[in-house]
């Protein structure tokens, strides 16, 4: 009867729907009806249907208003254009409805994509040459030149040009189209004035002005607006240029700074090189090239016989590094701050001069330059990102709640029309309703449908199936997702890594065969498994995950592959690098690992905002290379037929080349390059160099810090979501254990007695409590004693209650480690008059003032050791310091040994003094070579000054970041690793046995060499490259070296020119390959490695954020408080008398600090003016000019001396430190 009640409901149901159905394809206008409704319901109010109609209508056009004011840039249209077309004018009509036409949009981003393909498929040539490809191109520039200035013309006429709000030059991309489509039209005029007037343009040398064409590049970053992800990155980048700016002032004033340094230091320093004795020929050393040497002093002798050293030759990198005048000072600060290069800039002005303090220059201008004010842009543009990531999610979110409440608004009206539609439907009689005629009806069909199934028999079959089919998906679906079936999984994918890792070159052919059998078998299971999860989960359901997705594909080409190379029908593909990507697979492991698993999560949500700047960053490469392609194409040839490699001789190439330059890697190279392609360090060729400058500069310092920026914010989700899964872990555990707790008193209360149930409770009581203090200490992270000066030492006591500390509990005052309790050494009891006194001595404040002076005066002496002669006399009087070793018994004898609580060694850091008194005691007795080599630990105490880091607060929070940091990182340390792995099985797959090359003794020789009589045949060799992919081992060092950007270039070229295994190489042979090293640096050393730069970042915020976990301030509270606590008034003297007065008037005043800003800024100008070889007369004027300005500050000094005082002033110049520099200048 049941299943009868339950076929018949099951054919209501079916007529209902064959009758709503049919209900539909007979009221296909469904407003008339909802019209029917809000009259009957509306009627009695009086609002009619035509008022709700308008309601809508007038909602619709104000969002078409609204849209066509967001097209405009969010303001009104002007009542007139040009001073002519008013708004009611036909021919602006159409001009507006053209611009706002969103197919009109859409052609114009289509003719922009069409305008790129055309500039990279431009190949440029030496000496402007053309072919016929270039000649239809640029007739093809006309027809997008026309299409600009009809686009520019008709949003010129629609919005207006310049002097009202929302005009056409108001926006700026629509400056930028008008810049590109005038210097166009510019162009061409040009061309077309010169044609006729017969002037022919000069080939080669010159900038171009074809180069301006390039531009128009610039046009597809208007997609910014329409990826929201994108826009987040593109307007965190644009809100921090002010502060960019600012920093770029302070890095243009550093390098000005140390540029005119420089160009005192080491003027006309650079061009004295070794020259055959009466010849300009300059001898070849080896492979080594020309370098400065030095006629006099400690500089670079000219050691081989028949060369001297004299002037006359250019300077290192064809005459471009060197300090000779301003310009040239400044571009080679610039490139030593970048890190690229400055060490052969620094022994070249050793050679110069000699070394003994012109690493006081460099050093300093690394640690300033590029150690800490370089580094400044990466905070700006973490802030910036995390402010503009946080304004977009209150948008989204804001924008969900309105989506919401405006879904909850047409819900309620939909309800109140169903509900209106319902009345209206129950008062008209036998309409829409299933009759007892017609239930009776069905009964009978049904009863009649079931007999004929009965007599049939098949329709039992097929139900049975049905059974059996869901059952066995259900038993797979058990199974599929079961432990079991996970672990065997990650064991096939294991047994995968082992057969994809041993390859490699020179393996016997039974490991050949055992691969690729191998091979067959584990792609067979990886089917089996792929089939098992379609038919357990479903094809719909299966597909839904992306890996699934991915995991499909790879099967389904390796099965592929392997029908077509058994077929013999092809040699087997470069796809089966596929297999290796299957290693990924690994990851699923996290699933049990929390910590790795939020790392994994963190990793994956930042796929966006990656995504987003790698979409901006190929834009900015692109368009530096149509750049670099229009300015340096064909360029690159040089009087000594050595081909460069990084080129813009083509797009490819070029993509290559401006990606060097954004990794910095041999960046000036490029640069020195691109300066001589157009004549050498003269104007203007040295123009050339603000083209690279620009592209690194923005390359690499901004959208490269980027990366960074999203790695700290993922980051910090991660620690976030972390922290949060151990605080619901703790959670569970507490309620398991009330749980338990109920459960033993219900027991209790039905065995035992009501005095013995209190007594066993309390008892019980007890070790819950137990229990709980050791959870929390098992699930502390950062026990004390993990950090140098935690160990044994008592916190302050703060009273236990439910109100947060206030600010004034923060600042704790360190207590007195106390004494212990105990016998030291078992004879100096608690109450023993010289272990007080011990004790006293060791916690007095000089005395720990004293032992760190001996640390100090111990750690210089180890470095003025002399390593050559052991018993030399500076190592006796040395050895005088080691009376500071009977410094740690007199410790010993305060604390004790190791036996009790807070005795010596208990600590850490005794345990290293310890350590280095142990060694120097040894050193001392034994002086023996073998046993000497202990003194090597002696550099261990310089270690001791962390002793003061309990004293330093931020120093210890920097400390406990560093351990904490080095703990936890072992997860970004194993996801690296196996991403190096997966990128090395890779590449063995790509390059095995393919980085072999011819060569030779010699340096840049060619197959033949020339003696003094006749031409022999040069000697070479079959050699393998350093560093090679012949193994996974050796794969993962040559990555490495590659995630460091150090000579990754190199590696990078001799891909590109691999051939087939145990072949030479071929010129440019794959360019393509090139994709796998730019996405091995994209993803390992941009975003992975700078994931270790975030997780310090984000490790040393936590650190400093807890202490101030349980504070009520927040903390731009707490920095508001710290400020008023540590602000100090300013002092401000106003003498009293009259004279003085006036003069303290004048030098306090605005105009004053002005003309002294004016002073120092021409005598800036003044000393930047001094070049190598000036004539008598500059040099006569400039030390004229110095003198004067030297005078000036002085007497600016004195009126400041006489309008403060004597003494005020001296003391307000030694208060401020900039006083104290004006100052020391004047002096």
């Amino acid at each position: 009867l049941r299943e009868r009640e339950t076929r018949v409901r099951r054919t209501e149901r079916r007529r209902e729907g064959r009758e709503w159905r049919q209900k539909r394809r007979e009221h296909r206008t469904d407003d008339l009806m909802i019209v029917e409704v809000l009259e009957l319901k509306r009627g009695h109010s009086g609002v009619t249907t035509q008022s709700c109609v308008a309601d809508t209508t007038l909602k619709r056009k104000q969002r078409d208003k609204l849209k066509k004011m967001q097209a405009t840039g969010g303001n009104p249209r002007p009542a007139r254009s040009l001073f002519f077309f008013t708004l009611n004018n036909p021919f602006r009509k159409a001009c507006i409805n053209i611009v706002e036409w969103k197919p009109f949009e859409i052609i114009i981003l289509l003719t922009i994509f069409a305008n790129c393909v055309a500039l990279a498929v431009f190949l440029p040539m030496p000496e402007d040459d053309n072919n016929a490809t270039n000649t239809s191109l640029e007739s093809l520039e006309y027809i997008f030149l026309v299409i600009f200035t009809l686009e520019c013309f008709l949003k010129i006429i629609a919005y207006g040009f310049v002097f009202h709000e929302g005009a056409y030059l108001r926006n700026a991309w629509n400056l930028l189209d008008f810049v590109i489509v005038f210097m166009g039209l510019f162009t061409i005029a040009l061309d077309t004035i010169n044609y006729l007037a017969g002037i022919h343009m000069e080939k080669g040398g010159g900038l171009d002005m074809k180069a301006l064409r390039a531009f128009r590049v610039l046009r597809p970053l208007r997609l910014v607006t329409g990826v929201p992800s994108l826009q987040v990155v593109m307007n965190s980048i644009l809100k921090a240029m002010l502060p960019l700016l600012h920093i770029g002032l302070l890095v243009f004033f550093m390098v000005t700074i140390y540029a005119i340094v420089g160009l005192e230091l080491f003027k006309c320093k650079m061009h004295k090189t070794c020259y055959w004795t009466g010849t300009d020929d300059v001898p070849e050393e080896g492979c080594s090239r020309p370098a400065p040497c030095a006629q006099a002093g400690n500089g670079r002798r000219c050691l081989l016989n028949g060369t001297e050293c004299r002037s006359g030759w250019a300077g290192p990198n064809f005459g471009i590094t060197h300090f000779d005048n301003f310009g040239f000072a400044m571009l080679t600060v610039f490139q030593s701050i970048t890190m690229e290069g400055w060490t052969d800039v620094l022994y070249w002005v050793n050679d110069a001069i000699g070394n003994e303090w012109p690493w006081l220059y460099f050093v300093t201008l690394i640690l300033i330059g590029s150690f800490f004010v370089l580094n400044l842009v990466l905070g700006v543009l973490s802030g910036e990102f995390t402010k503009e990531r946080e304004k977009a999610k209150s948008r989204g979110e804001f924008q969900k709640l309105r989506e919401t409440q405006q879904l909850d608004e047409d819900l309620k009206g939909y309800m109140e029309w169903i509900t209106q539609a319902e009345v209206l439907e129950n008062n008209q009689e036998g309409k829409g309703r299933l009759t007892r005629e017609g239930a009776r009806h069905l009964l009978e069909v049904s009863d009649g449908l079931e007999g004929q199934e009965t007599r049939g028999g098949l329709g039992c079959r097929v139900r049975q199936a049905r059974r059996w089919n869901r059952f066995f998906r259900m038993k797979c679906l058990v199974y599929v997702k079961s432990k079991t079936f996970y672990w065997s999984v990650i064991l096939v994918v294991f047994l995968n890594t082992i057969a994809i890792a041993s390859e490699h070159h020179h393996q016997p052919d039974m490991l050949t065969t055992v691969q690729d059998n191998a091979n067959k078998v584990l792609l067979t299971l990886f089917a089996l498994e792929m089939f098992v999860k379609m038919y357990a989960l479903g094809l719909p359901q299966y597909f839904l995950s992306l890996f699934n997705r991915f995991d499909c594909f790879v099967v389904s080409v390796g099965i592929l592959e392997i029908i077509l190379v058994t077929a013999d029908v092809m040699s087997p593909l470069g796809i089966s690098v596929l297999r290796c990507i299957r290693l990924l697979r690994l990851l699923k492991v996290t699933k049990y690992w929390t910590s790795l698993s939020n790392l994994i999560a963190s990793l994956l949500n930042s796929v966006r905002s990656i995504a987003s700047l790698l979409l901006l960053l190929f834009l900015f490469i692109v368009i530096f290379s149509l750049l670099g392609m229009q300015v340096f194409g064909g360029k690159f040839n040089f009087p000594d037929q050595e081909i460069r490699r990084s080129n813009f001789d083509n797009f490819p190439q070029a993509l290559i080349s401006v990606f060097q330059v954004l990794t910095g890697e041999d960046w000036n190279s490029i640069m020195y390059n691109g300066i001589m392609a157009y004549g050498g360090p003269v104007f203007p060729g040295i123009l050339v160099s603000i083209y690279f400058i620009i592209l690194f500069t923005c390359g690499n310092y901004i959208l490269l810090n980027v990366f960074l920026a999203i790695a700290v914010d993922n980051l910090a989700e991660a620690e976030s979501l972390t922290a949060a899964q151990k605080d619901k872990a703790e959670e569970r555990k507490r309620r398991k254990l009330c749980v338990s707790c109920i459960l033993k008193i219900s027991m209790f209360l039905a065995v035992y007695k009501p005095v013995s149930l209190h007594i066993r409770c309390f008892q019980f009581q007890l070790k819950v409590d137990e229990f709980e203090s050791n959870v929390k200490e098992v699930k502390d992270p950062f026990p004390s004693a993990d950090f140098p000066g935690d160990d044994e030492e008592e916190e302050p006591a703060i009273p236990e209650s439910p109100r947060p500390r206030p600010m004034a509990d923060l600042q704790l005052k360190e207590e007195e480690v106390p004494m212990p309790e105990t016998y030291s050494f078992f004879i100096f009891g608690p109450e023993n008059k010289f272990r007080k006194l011990c004790h006293r001595i060791v916690n007095a404040t000089p005395f720990t003032n004293f032992i760190l002076l001996f640390i100090l005066l111990s750690s210089i002496s180890l470095a003025a050791e002399d390593p050559i002669d052991p018993k030399s006399f500076r190592n006796k009087v040395l050895k005088l310091l080691y009376v500071i070793t009977q410094v740690f018994p007199l410790q010993m004898t305060v604390y004790g040994a190791f036996l009790h609580p807070g005795s010596f060694c208990r600590n850490s850091f005794n345990m290293l003094d310890l350590l280095v008194v142990g060694v120097s005691l040894l050193s001392m007795g034994m002086e023996s070579s073998a046993i000497s080599v202990v003194k090597i630990l002696r550099v261990l105490r310089v270690l001791r000054p962390l002793r003061a880091i309990n004293r330093a607060k931020g120093l210890k929070h920097v400390v406990q970041c560093v351990f904490v940091a080095i703990k936890t990182i072992g997860n970004i340390v194993l996801v690296t690793m196996l991403l190096d792995f997966i990128f090395s099985c890779i590449g063995v797959q790509l390059f095995k046995v393919r980085f072999n090359l011819y060569g030779v003794a010699i340096c840049r020789s060619s197959h033949m060499t020339q003696n003094s009589k006749e031409m022999v045949l040069a000697h070479r060799e079959w050699i393998n490259s350093d560093f090679n992919f012949d193994n996974v081992l050796n794969g993962m060092l040559a990555l490495f070296t590659v995630s460091t950007f150090e000579g990754w270039p190199q590696l990078l070229y001799k891909a590109i020119d691999s051939d087939r295994e145990d072949m030479g190489p071929v010129y440019n042979n794959r360019v393509d390959i090139s994709i796998f090293f730019i996405v091995y640096l994209i993803l390992i050393a941009f975003f992975m490695m700078n994931i270790f730069v975030g997780f310090v970042i984000v490790t040393f915020q936590e650190q400093g954020e807890s202490e101030y976990k349980n504070c009520e301030l927040d903390k731009n509270q707490r920095q508001c408080v710290q400020y008023a606590l540590k602000a100090k008034p300013l002092r401000c003297y106003i003498p009293k008398n009259h004279y003085q007065y006036n003069m303290w008037y004048i030098v306090t005043s605005c105009y004053f600090e002005y003309a002294m800003f004016f002073l120092i800024m021409l005598n800036t100008l003044c000393l930047g003016m001094q070049h190598c070889n000036q004539s008598a007369h500059v040099t006569k004027l400039s030390d004229t000019l110095n003198m004067i300005f030297t005078v000036l500050f002085t007497v600016e000094m004195i009126l400041k001396l006489i309008a403060f005082k004597a003494k005020v002033g001296l003391g307000l110049i030694f208060h401020r430190r900039y006083h104290l520099v004006q100052l020391s200048s004047v002096k």
